[in-house]
């Protein structure tokens, strides 16, 4: 997956070691020596230098050191702080937060019956062995998430079942996740084959006593024998819904690149899956490089949104959700994308896929989030929130889904938190018609969080006024998630504000 740093590269830099000390939000591109970084901007440093202010005078007033505070949720909480002072008003933050413990406890347990369904997640099986998948742990540890870096990201274990149940499931609030896989042009780099995640599915429910995991199956139009995969798929593994790739293979152009709209390809196994009652197809749209048309010369627009709007309108059957909600940009600072949409008003792809409900007349497309929340939720929350106010005005808030992309960035929890702090700016609302997303818990975070996805996939709440179903407040898994959380909450932890941030 790319070239290392020649020996000129390598002398215009310095070991990672040199590196200011580790924020809870990223402010400096450290690489893992298959690109050379950019020197830190101005903003980073504008935003890293207000953490560090936070930080002394915060950490003082708990007892702590720079980098003690910085391990806490009140750290957490100082980070956010110093991106609103330097971005503006986008995250939802008290300042009172980064000092006094007892907000942050007291946070976390008014939102721990906020349900979180994560309809993208994905673990790979024990005998996969492609190290190159770890650049994705590796940009994330320096754009995204530096807690991983702590945890470490050189090893293929933090990508296995036994990782993935304790980040999504002890980790993070998520109550309910959709398990994906992918498809290669190389056999050997499947993630997951369809009978293995489906085996999961079994294994986690089985164990939890509840409905704690859904499945995918993998569809692989043009190639040979997928149509007798989709029979067995239909037959055997019963699939909650489809996953696919019209690009054919996500790391590389694909022999096998096709369109959703293929009357002679696709329409027949539309029929199919409509009959059999699984009429959800969930589609890896965007996520290129920024060379995509040299890299992907030849099968780049099939990871656009060109072929959805025939397919939807022709097959209001079926519910097609864009994950990724097409977001064109993958492993980069979306600074550009940001200088774009302040010119244009429109962000690559993913405006595309927002404006085909109005010109197609459908109501059956949907949005998914997944990395692309993740690319900016703190790398440039601004872009992070046009993106999200892009698509509620496009498609409705009840057409825009959770998911993270989980396990390849870490436990989704940092993304949970953002989401829930996130707020579009007020000159943005009235400069593009962006309709405010609510304080952390307000009803267009919970259509987001979850609400959508569950009456998607038929899983019905007890109760209207209850946020939280009885069998997944008190199954196995969340008794031994609450054991797990004892510790937390000892009297010297909560001193230190070790709960984490919500």
């Amino acid at each position: 997956m790319s070239t290392w740093l020649s020996e000129r590269e390598q002398r215009l830099v310095a070991g990672a070691e040199a590196a200011s000390a580790a924020t809870p939000i990223p402010t400096q591109i450290v690489s893992n020596g298959e690109y050379l970084p950019p020197p830190q901007s101005a903003v980073q440093k504008k935003v890293e230098a207000r953490i560090n202010e936070l930080a002394d005078v915060n950490g003082k007033h708990l007892g702590l050191s720079r980098r003690q505070f910085l391990h806490t949720s009140c750290g957490m909480a100082a980070a956010f702080l110093a991106m609103n002072d330097v971005y503006g008003n986008v995250f939802q933050v008290a300042p009172a937060e980064a000092r006094e413990p007892e907000l942050m406890l007291a946070r976390a347990q008014g939102l721990s019956s906020q349900f979180i369904f994560d309809v993208q997640t994905h673990f790979v099986r024990d005998d996969f062995d492609h190290k190159e998948l770890l650049g994705l742990a590796d940009f994330a540890s320096q754009h995204w998430n530096p807690k991983m870096k702590e945890e470490g990201v050189s090893s293929l274990g933090r990508y296995k079942f036994q990782n993935y149940v304790k980040e999504i499931y002890y980790d993070s609030d998520t109550n309910v996740a959709l398990l994906s896989g992918a498809p290669f042009d190389d056999p050997s780099w499947w993630l997951l084959s369809n009978e293995q995640i489906v085996k999961a599915r079994e294994l986690i429910n089985d164990f939890a006593g509840s409905r704690r995991l859904l499945a995918h199956s993998v569809i692989t139009p043009k190639q040979p024998g997928w149509m007798e995969e989709v029979d067995k798929a239909i037959e055997v593994y019963k699939p909650d819904s489809w996953k696919s790739y019209t690009i054919g293979d996500p790391l590389a152009p694909s022999k096998f690149p096709w369109r959703l709209d293929d009357e002679q390809v696709m329409y027949p196994f539309y029929e199919k899956a409509v009959k059999a009652g699984i009429n959800t197809l969930c589609i890896h749209k965007g996520l290129l490089p920024p060379d995509y048309e040299k890299s992907f010369a030849g099968v780049w627009e099939y990871a656009t949104a060109w072929d959805i709007g025939k397919a939807a309108k022709d097959w209001p059957q079926m519910n097609f959700v864009i994950y990724h909600s097409a977001l064109r940009a993958f492993l980069e600072l979306p600074d550009k994308a940001w200088a774009e949409f302040e010119q244009t008003g429109r962000i690559q792809w993913a405006t595309d896929l927002a404006e085909i409900p109005q010109k197609f007349g459908v109501t059956n497309v949907y949005a998914e989030l997944g990395t692309s929340f993740a690319n900016s939720a703190v790398a440039h929350p601004k872009f992070c929130a046009a993106l999200v106010g892009t698509l509620i005005k496009g498609m409705g808030v009840d057409h825009v889904m959770w998911g993270t992309d989980s396990v390849w960035y870490g436990s989704p929890q940092w993304q949970i938190e953002a989401l829930r702090r996130l707020e579009i700016p007020e000159d943005m609302q009235k400069k593009y018609g962006f309709a405010p997303l609510g304080d952390a818990n307000s009803a267009t975070k919970q259509q987001i969080f979850s609400g959508n996805a569950l009456r998607f996939y038929k899983i019905k709440l007890k109760a209207a006024e209850n946020t939280r179903m009885p069998t997944f407040s008190e199954d196995r898994l969340a008794a031994l998630k609450n054991e797990y959380a004892q510790a937390a909450m000892q009297p010297s932890n909560l001193r230190y504000g070790y709960v984490r941030a919500a």
